[in-house]
């Protein structure tokens, strides 16, 4: 017997506990949404309208937004408000259907800006200051391919040279140097033309501004 007036006991503090958490989730406030435009501006209609929320809670708020066409309904506790949307969300209200719903909270976090974290401010430019023991890393030193230069410089027009031999998996790789067009007598076109004077530049030759005919006004 006292076994089982312990089971019910727990099982009715776990019921407590259980409405508790469901009663402080809900907010103690109601967005009307979509309603009639008519009741912004006509006094009687605003009094049947808040008439239907005073039943809940005699000191209930509410606050008008006319540009978004919502009414925010502030009650004292969460089971007010929630009792309200029970009993009059969908329904008709001024020939139009009425819907209740509950704002959503947002939270932000902390009000002010946090700096940002330590392994992310190497990012900034300038950067702050470097944590213990960052030492500056020298610039290494260029790697010269001294046989890729002899191998290129031993290349003549109209050879080819064969970088990678071809497997059965992967092509070849084989460069062709191009010929050169002015291979025969190179220097004499060149040796002419810098006997040759420069020709002179021409003459741009600047548009002409229409004639004007000064007129008398009378």
């Amino acid at each position: 017997m006292e076994l089982q007036q312990a089971v019910n006991g727990a099982a009715e503090e776990e019921e407590e506990v259980a409405l508790d958490v469901q009663v402080t989730d809900l907010l103690n406030a109601l967005i009307a949404w979509k309603v009639p435009d008519d009741l912004f501006t006509v006094s009687s209609l605003k009094a049947s309208f808040e008439s239907l929320f005073r039943s809940f809670d005699p000191e209930v708020q509410f606050q008008y937004f006319r540009s978004f066409r919502r009414v925010r309904i502030s009650f004292r506790d969460a089971l007010a408000a929630a009792e309200a949307r029970l009993r009059l969300h969908k329904t008709e209200f001024n020939g139009k259907e009425m819907r209740l719903y509950f704002p959503q909270s947002v939270h932000i976090g902390s009000p002010r800006l946090e700096p940002p974290k330590p392994e992310k401010q190497f990012l900034i430019s300038p950067p702050a200051s470097p944590p213990v023991g960052w030492e500056q890393s020298h610039d290494a030193t260029p790697v010269i391919n001294y046989d890729l230069l002899c191998a290129i410089s031993t290349l003549g027009p109209g050879e080819k040279y064969e970088l990678h031999t071809a497997t059965p998996t992967t092509p070849s790789v084989v460069v062709h140097v191009c010929e050169d067009e002015h291979a025969d007598g190179s220097a004499a076109p060149d040796s002419d033309q810098e006997d040759k004077p420069c020709p002179p530049r021409p003459k741009i030759i600047q548009t002409r501004r229409p004639d004007y005919t000064p007129r008398v006004e009378q």
